[in-house]
């Protein structure tokens, strides 16, 4: 391979690297809100820093005003992770159990986001 050849291919891998993000997690669409719940015992800021990771649309609030969360988090440890998303009203609408909270958290983000924005219209099929 020539000179002028292998400087442009390296030029372009350079260009690329400082063009395309790598790893990083960008926000999606609408900001969802969680309030946790008083019985968490999951450390909050491992909480937020896995959040951060895996969706950054995700956030944690600490306003009790019932209007200013979308769904609540409560979030055990207890051998495993164990974290329940309630919707308003009280209903439980998403369980997930595992051994690493960064899959706990992934689980919640993945199940929070394939749903529609809260107080939309139900979606007809």
């Amino acid at each position: 391979m020539s000179l002028k050849k292998s400087f442009m291919a390296a030029f372009a891998i350079v260009v690329l690297a400082c063009v395309v993000p790598v790893g990083k997690a960008e926000p999606q669409g609408r900001q969802i809100r969680l309030l946790l719940s008083p019985g968490t015992n999951v450390d909050p800021v491992e909480i937020i820093k896995h959040l951060s990771q895996k969706c950054p649309n995700v956030v944690i609030t600490h306003n009790r005003n019932p209007k200013a969360s979308d769904y609540l988090l409560d979030a055990r440890w207890a051998g495993d992770y164990r974290f329940q998303v309630v919707a308003h009203g009280g209903d439980t609408i998403y369980v997930t159990e595992t051994a690493l909270l960064s899959n706990s958290v992934k689980d919640v983000c993945k199940f929070l986001n394939s749903r529609p924005a809260p107080g939309a219209p139900p979606q007809t099929y």
